[in-house]
Order: C-alpha cells, then structure tokens, then sequence
C-alpha cells in the first residue's frame, strides 16, 4: 500500500459475482498551517484537505500562491507536528520579518478544501495588483511533445494508479524532462507541492517550463502557476472562463483536453510550433 492511501473493506461485483476486498483509498486529512513573524507566536493561517506527503511544499507552495513569501529566504523555518487527537497534521511557517502586505494578506484566516481551493477571488485585477514574474517568450513546444505529457507525467502517478481518486501536477522541461511531480486529493495542492518543492530549491521564477495537471484548469491553478513564473499550462481536463482571462491578460499558454492525437489551444498558441 503506497503512503497516501489505506485499504478500505470493500464488497465489489463484478460479472454478476460478489465479493470482498480491501480496496486502497486515497487519504484525506486536514493540515493547518500557521504563519508567525519573528518571535511572535504563531497565528492559524489555512487549514487545507489534503493527502499527507510534501507538507512543508504544500505550506510553501501556498504561501508563495498568497503573496507571503516570494523565495526560500523568506522563511526562517517550516516546523512540522501533529493534531494530536485527531488526524491530520500541523505546519508552522516562520517568516523573519513582515514583507510589505504580507502581514494584511495573513490576517484573513481562510479554509481550503480538496474540491475548489481558495474560492473567491474578487477579480482578475487582484491578482495583477499581487504581482508575479514577467512570463518568457518561450519555450516554443512541438506539437507531438506537448501531446506526449499526460503520458510522460503517468508513470510518476503511484497513488492514482492504486486508488483512481487523486489528482496530479507535474513540471517538465522544455525538452520534456520530468522536473519534479507531486499527487494529491485537491488538484490545487498538487500544484502548491510542485511550486514548493521549487520554492525551497530556489528554482522560482521557473520561466521556460511547462506545467502538466491531471483535472480541469481553474482559476487558482494559474494565478499559482503565474506566481511561479510557468508560461505553459497543460491539462487533460478542460479550462474555465475566469482561468482564460487571468492567462490571456498574462500571455500564459493554455491548452485543454491533452490527449493522444488531440488538444485545444486556448490562449498562447504562439509557443506552439506546427
């Protein structure tokens, strides 16, 4: 059983028979994450449904998708710890000083869940006033290449292969090279994971890669990409309206509905070749 998951008694049919197995599940539990400045103790920031795994990524990916941090060198630590007497897991991000807005940002509490992010955003403009790198002008991606990643991406998808119930993010190179993959229950944590782990690698902006999800393309998945400085978004799933205008108005790339011999390209298809 990967982690992530754990088996659940099960009556299945199959073929008019019946029977019993422990099928694996996808594990969700909640995280909260707490932010403090300096020595000052900490205060509850977000508490997310996730599947356990790269919390501190998950904590940092998020905190740099809100503006609190824009690089490793903002945190002074990210301290790990259980609930105790419930499931689920505790993160405390120390920040060594109040960046400028950063102490606004965090003084709203907001929950985050598997399904829908942090929902809500007022406006496309909000986002732009928040700020995020200059996206390049490349990487100019060939049509079979840009095909080939849900593909390149699926080998990576360990716990979607035993439970069918999670979803995935992952950063290719402008050659195709995987970067860096992460799963999880909410399509929008698997993002944060994969930003993180590029935040504490000090890899932000990550200009010239592609970022792969596994579900539809909301509005939170680019504002986090944008933030990471990723010009080419990818899914297999389809885009929204509100997630178009936000990457459009940026000149992010966006194609929908990657599949074998298929895609949409809704915006950006100047980094497409052929």
């Amino acid at each position: 059983m990967p982690t992530g998951a754990q088996p659940w008694p099960t009556t299945f049919f199959l073929d008019g028979t019946r029977g019993e197995l422990a099928d694996p599940v996808a594990i969700e539990d909640p995280l909260e994450i707490q932010l403090a400045f300096g020595d000052a103790s900490p205060a509850q920031l977000a508490v997310t449904l996730r599947t356990p795994g790269h919390d501190r990524e998950l904590a940092a990916g998020l905190l740099h998708a809100e503006g609190i941090v824009e690089s490793a060198a903002d945190l002074v630590a990210l301290d790990e710890a259980e609930l105790g007497e419930v499931p689920g897991s505790r993160i405390v991000a120390r920040l060594g000083s109040r960046r400028d807005g950063a102490s606004t940002i965090a003084a709203r509490p907001f929950l985050s869940t598997a399904a829908c992010g942090l929902c809500g955003k007022a406006s496309v403009d909000a986002v732009f006033a928040s700020g995020f790198p200059a996206l390049p002008v490349g990487p100019r991606l060939t049509l079979p290449l840009l095909l080939e990643l849900p593909g390149r991406m699926a080998p990576a998808q360990e716990l979607f292969a035993q439970t069918g119930g999670i979803h995935a993010a992952a950063l290719f190179a402008a050659d195709g090279e995987l970067v860096v993959s992460r799963e999880d229950v909410g399509r929008h944590n698997a993002v944060d994971k994969v930003v993180g782990s590029l935040l504490l690698a000090g890899r932000i902006p990550a200009g010239e890669t592609i970022l792969a999800v596994s579900g539809r393309i909301g509005f939170e998945i680019v504002q986090k990409a944008l933030r990471a400085g990723v010009p080419v978004l990818a899914a297999v799933g389809a885009p929204s309206t509100l997630a178009l205008r936000l990457a459009a108005r940026a000149g992010m790339t966006v194609v929908g509905f990657v599949r074998p011999g298929r895609c949409n390209v809704y915006c950006g298809i100047e980094r497409i070749a052929g």
